[in-house]
């Protein structure tokens, strides 16, 4: 089995980006912690973070031919991006919205999700803990068993 994990914009700046909101984890800590929290359950994790959202839709599209199913961060594009959405709905791979912060206990624009329409989940407050979440609730669904 075969996970990409994708982070969107300002993501990369993790670590020291508004740590009172996003803690003091770095981008590099979460892809190493997906990719080693993958490997002990067999599970091959690759990852991807751009700004750009149209990498983030070529990297969606991508992950058709390799990959069983997608664990996406999509930062500030989850609010606007309709884009990002319809690539995710295309390529009809399981994916887990997930967010390092509680979304609804933020400002009122951040409440709003389009990605909530075509991920099989949404994950949200649990820091880099929701990542690893979202990897396990997609190696049960793909195994079946959820």
């Amino acid at each position: 089995m075969k996970l990409l994990v994708i982070n969107g914009p300002n993501l990369n700046l993790l670590g020291t980006r508004q740590p009172e909101v996003y803690g003091t984890t770095t981008l590099k800590d979460v892809e190493d912690a997906c990719v080693a929290h993958g490997a002990a359950a067999g599970i091959d994790v690759a990852c991807f973070q751009s700004n750009s959202e149209g990498a983030l839709i070529d990297a969606i599209h991508a992950a058709k031919a390799d990959c069983d199913g997608i664990v996406l961060n999509a930062g500030a594009y989850t609010h606007t991006s309709i884009a990002l959405m319809d690539a995710v709905s295309s390529v009809e791979l399981p994916t887990v919205e997930v967010h390092l912060s509680n979304i609804h206990a933020r400002e009122p624009f951040r409440h709003k999700s389009y990605l909530a329409a075509v991920a099989v989940g949404q994950i949200a407050g649990f820091g880099l803990q929701g990542y690893l979440f979202a990897i396990d609730a997609l190696s049960q669904r793909l195994n079946g068993s959820s």
